[in-house]
């Protein structure tokens, strides 16, 4: 029988999703510091313009901007500090390859609580071009008008 996992959602990034095409969804544990689980507890996390970098074999996300803990005093960290994604080597071995092809980024979706232990879920990334992004605003509006129509004939 499986377990059911509960995730408590802290923060995402919906830009990420109109910037970029997501190809693969990979799921990290975050390195933090003293206070800074307690803010995120308190929902206190912004990825909005956080990227990825891999480093001498090591994952880190850059620009996850963590607010002090107002309670923490001289225990806070800097907010902007780089902190690192905890993966496997062969993760890390398989997104080098994929991040050395031309076009592609990591970019995180979301940070989360799975079983009490702090997640950050990023995707391999494609970005989109202009033209991309007209074509999905014509669809997003197409079914709200598509949802309109539907909702008026129901009535």
């Amino acid at each position: 029988m499986a377990k059911e996992t509960a995730k408590k959602l802290v923060a995402n990034n919906k830009k990420a999703y109109h910037d970029y095409f997501v190809e693969e969804k990979f799921e990290a544990g975050i390195v933090l510091h003293g206070t800074e689980v307690k803010s995120l507890r308190l929902g206190k996390c912004s990825v909005k313009e956080s990227f990825i970098r891999i480093e001498k074999g090591e994952v880190f996300v850059y620009g996850m901007h963590i607010s002090p803990y107002e309670m923490g005093n001289i225990f806070n960290k800097d907010p902007l500090r780089p902190k690192k994604l905890l993966l496997h080597k062969n993760e890390i071995l398989k997104l080098v390859g994929k991040v050395a092809e031309k076009g592609y980024t990591l970019v995180p979706l979301e940070v989360y609580f799975k079983d009490g232990r702090a997640k950050l879920e990023f995707g391999l990334c494609k970005g989109k071009k202009l033209y991309d992004k007209r074509e999905d605003i014509a669809k997003k509006d197409q079914r709200r008008e598509f949802e309109r129509d539907f909702k008026v004939k129901n009535l």
